[in-house]
């Protein structure tokens, strides 16, 4: 009797035992899968928001940019005769002049030309110097020479680069951004501010960190290991770095 007793508890324990086993592979797998999903969902709205930055910005650059210089051309073209409507019409071609600039600005913000041209470290700088010009944030930028990133890995770290900067500007009421690109042997992109740093975690939960989701999926896509050091009022420090 105990010896049966004894036979159908371990059946019964065995039994148990793959159910929980085959339960927590179930768990496993869906997270994984979900996992999955959730980095192609990602991948798909990273793809699908460059390539309508790019027709965005090839639609601004080809009919808005040239129409406005056609405006212009009729304005300076017409003969005004009384001081009053010289004045409007001065007034009304420097308005024309600022929205062709607005318009370049857009322009390279949504597809900077010179990444295509000249890559990413003579972009980065141009980025810098445009972002220089109007903020107090000092950028300290020191770059390798001959990086050879691949061509399709360099919009994605552009990106990164440019997610940085603005998130300093915006967040971290930083003096001095240092940032490096160079090869040790991997290419490695170091950012490093002076400005207040926060709570790694609790960003994640209050704001989505959608920034850092952002950051971290372009990484991923090129297949980059993403770190991120930081406490609060000790700045903060991203390391990004990809086998190439």
């Amino acid at each position: 009797m105990s010896d049966r007793i004894l036979f159908t508890t371990t059946i019964v324990s065995l039994l148990l035992a793959v159910i929980i086993a085959f339960f927590i592979i179930s768990i496993i797998r869906y997270n994984r899968q979900y996992i999955c999903l959730q980095r192609e969902r990602i991948r798909a709205e990273i793809t699908m928001q460059e390539q309508e930055r790019k027709r965005i910005a090839n639609d601004l650059h080809d009919s808005l940019g040239p129409l406005l210089s056609t405006v212009k051309i009729y304005m300076n073209s017409i003969d005004v005769v009384h001081e009053d409507d010289r004045q409007l019409m001065a007034k009304a071609s420097g308005y024309v002049d600022e929205t062709i600039r607005g318009l370049r600005e857009i322009s390279y913000n949504l597809l900077p030309n010179s990444l295509d041209r000249n890559g990413l470290v003579k972009a980065v700088k141009e980025y810098i110097y445009r972002i220089t010009a109007k903020h107090v944030l000092k950028i300290e930028f020191t770059a390798a020479e001959d990086l050879n990133i691949p061509k399709e890995s360099e919009i994605h770290l552009f990106r990164i680069v440019q997610e940085i900067i603005q998130n300093t500007l915006k967040h971290a009421q930083a003096k001095t951004l240092h940032l490096y690109i160079g090869r040790e042997p991997e290419l490695i992109i170091v950012s490093e501010d002076d400005g207040l740093g926060f709570d790694l975690e609790q960003t994640r939960i209050i704001s989505g960190g959608l920034g850092l989701k952002s950051m971290e999926s372009r990484c991923e896509m090129v297949n980059a290991n993403f770190q991120i050091i930081t406490e609060k009022e000790k700045g903060c420090k991203i390391i990004i770095k990809l086998p190439v």
